[in-house]
C-alpha cells in the first residue's frame, strides 16, 4: 500500500482503477453504456476538474494569500518559484477543463443554449434554464479571469515572464484581486448549478 500512496502518480491511477471497478459494476448489473451513461461520465470529468480548479482557488485564497506575510522572506522563494506555478498549471488547466467538460455537458443535455440564453426562447419562464445558465455565466467569467487575467498577471508577478522589476507588484495586486473576485463568484455559481440540478 506504502507503494501507492507515497507516490501522486500511484495514487491517482489508483483512484482511477477503483473507479474501473465501479464501472464494471455497473455493466455487470446489465445497465447498457447509453447516451445516459456518458452524459454522467461527462457530468463526473466536468465535477472532477471544478473540484481541482475550485480547490486550488480556494487554496490560494484561505492558505497561501493570507500566510504569506507570516513567511521569512528567505523562504518566500519556494513558494514563488516552486509551489506556486505548479499549482497555477492545475488550476488553469482545471479551470480549462471545467468549462469544456460543462459545455459538452450542457449540450448533451439539450440545454447548451436555453442555458447561455437564461431561457430567453421560453420568455425567461424555466427557473432551471436561468439557474444553471447564471452558473454558467459566473462559471465563464472566471473561467476568462483565470486564463486572461491571473495568469498572465502571476506570469509577471512571480518572473516566470521578463518584465520590468517595478511591474510586479501591481501584476501581484491585480491577480490577487481577480482570484478573490473568483472567490467571491465561485460561492453563488456553485449555487446555482446544485440548485438547478436539486430544486428546479
Amino acid at each position: 500500500m506504502a507503494a501507492i500512496l507515497t507516490s501522486l502518480r500511484n495514487t491517482v491511477i489508483a483512484g482511477f482503477v477503483l473507479a474501473l471497478v465501479l464501472l464494471l459494476m455497473y455493466v455487470n448489473f446489465g445497465n447498457s453504456l447509453d447516451l445516459g451513461f456518458w452524459t454522467f461520465m461527462v457530468r463526473w470529468a466536468h465535477v472532477l476538474c471544478g473540484v481541482m480548479w475550485i480547490g486550488l482557488l480556494w487554496y490560494f485564497n484561505f492558505v497561501q494569500i493570507p500566510s504569506m506575510p507570516k513567511i521569512p522572506d528567505e523562504q518566500k522563494p519556494a513558494i514563488g518559484k516552486v509551489i506556486a506555478p505548479e499549482a497555477l498549471f492545475w488550476f488553469r488547466w482545471g479551470a480549462m477543463g471545467t468549462i469544456v467538460f460543462g459545455i459538452i455537458l450542457a449540450h448533451m443535455n439539450g440545454y447548451l443554449v436555453d442555458a447561455f440564453t437564461l431561457g430567453a426562447a421560453q420568455g425567461f419562464d424555466v427557473p432551471k434554464d436561468i439557474a444553471i445558465g447564471i452558473g454558467m455565466w459566473l462559471g465563464t467569467i472566471m473561467w476568462f479571469n483565470v486564463w486572461f487575467i491571473i495568469w498572465p498577471n502571476q506570469k509577471i508577478a512571480l518572473g516566470l515572464v521578463d518584465a520590468p522589476a517595478d511591474k510586479k507588484p501591481a501584476a501581484a495586486r491585480t491577480a490577487m484581486l481577480f482570484s478573490r473576485t473568483n472567490t467571491l463568484l465561485s460561492i453563488p455559481m456553485l449555487f446555482a448549478m446544485v440548485s438547478a440540478q436539486n430544486i428546479y
